[in-house]
């Protein structure tokens, strides 16, 4: 596993089911094309994973 997670919102969440719109939320993404980083864990990757179509991620 990557030490952090860059993930950036790629995608609207225009149209989206509630609970995508909220996983995008958790991960602190509001606006298209903005980029927060994450330490890399289970629970990151787990929500990363059910929005993974709406976002662009890089290992650092």
């Amino acid at each position: 596993m990557a030490e952090k997670l860059t993930i950036t919102l790629t995608r609207s969440l225009i149209g989206r089911p509630k609970d995508q719109r909220e996983t995008v939320k958790a991960l602190g993404l509001r606006k298209m094309h903005q980029t927060v980083e994450h330490k890399d864990n289970a629970a990151i990757r787990g929500m990363i994973k059910k929005v993974d179509h709406l976002l662009t991620v890089n290992e650092q």
